[in-house]
């Protein structure tokens, strides 16, 4: 072998392990500030949406947490909103506001660690948030099956566990994942996305466990989560209705075509 084979193969195998190297790193400092990538927390106060009081409801972990409330009509049942992960309360009063004039009551709990909430936001910890935001209104008298629970984008994991653990009026999910992680492996092929998330809210996973009917709402838009994630996820759940909202982006919440689907939806779903 002449000396500048040699050299070159030297070369090449430093090169290599560089990159090695500063892909491990890469990895590594994701994997350590995902919390922070996944949970963009707005800090500070939150102006109370108009027509609502604010109330606290004590969650695990010794934690009281606030959450914007508004009673029902007479006879309505009562949603339980839980909105994105870079939302507020405000956002969620946005996102329901034709079901609220039309007299549905509504709970729109605030997430741990976000706006002046106490603790750090996870998965486990969103689960735990949402159960005892049940809890709270069933201490109302508004039992469980006269709660419609609705998740947008990330906040559709939290809906969709509370809907398979417990027995509620309905689901709707707008703009959802089928899983987190697998969002996020198609996002970064480049990353081992699956391994390399937390949190990985699967909802494909558990939708089949909803015996509430279901309403799964999409974007045909959507540039931060496909349609696809939409259309897997009524696969997974047969009896679910799938509407998809033409050139609707990851702001289909917000939009009254969306909110006029839910309403529609919902009169005849739940009596």
């Amino acid at each position: 072998m002449s000396l500048r084979v040699a050299r070159l193969r030297r070369v090449l195998a430093g090169a290599v392990l560089g990159l090695g190297l500063a892909y491990g790193i890469t990895v590594g400092g994701l994997y350590a500030a995902q919390r922070s990538l996944v949970f963009p927390a707005p800090a500070g106060f939150a102006e109370l949406p108009p027509g609502y009081d604010r109330i606290t409801f004590d969650s695990a972990g010794g934690l009281a947490l606030a959450a914007a409330w508004r009673p029902p009509a007479s006879g309505k049942p009562t949603v339980l909103f839980f909105h994105g992960n870079g939302d507020s309360w405000a956002g969620g009063a946005r996102a329901m506001q034709a079901l609220a004039e039309t007299g549905y009551g509504v709970m729109l709990p605030e997430y741990r660690g976000y706006g002046t909430n106490p603790g750090q936001p996870g998965e486990q910890e969103f689960y735990r948030d949402g159960h005892a935001a049940l809890d709270w209104l069933g201490a109302q008298g508004i039992r469980a099956d006269r709660v419609v629970l609705v998740g947008n984008s990330i906040g559709s994991g939290t809906a969709t566990q509370l809907a398979a653990e417990r027995r509620v009026a309905a689901l709707i999910l707008v703009s959802p994942f089928a899983s987190l992680s697998d969002l996020v492996a198609e996002k970064f092929p480049w990353l081992p996305g699956r391994w390399l998330v937390r949190d990985r809210f699967d909802n494909a996973a558990k939708l089949g466990r909803v015996s509430a009917p279901v309403l799964v709402l999409h974007g045909t838009a959507d540039t931060m989560i496909p349609a696809a994630h939409a259309r897997r996820l009524a696969r997974a759940q047969p009896r679910a209705r799938l509407v998809l909202v033409s050139d609707a982006d990851h702001d289909l919440a917000y939009l009254p075509r969306a909110q006029q689907a839910e309403a529609e939806w919902l009169a005849q779903a739940v009596r």
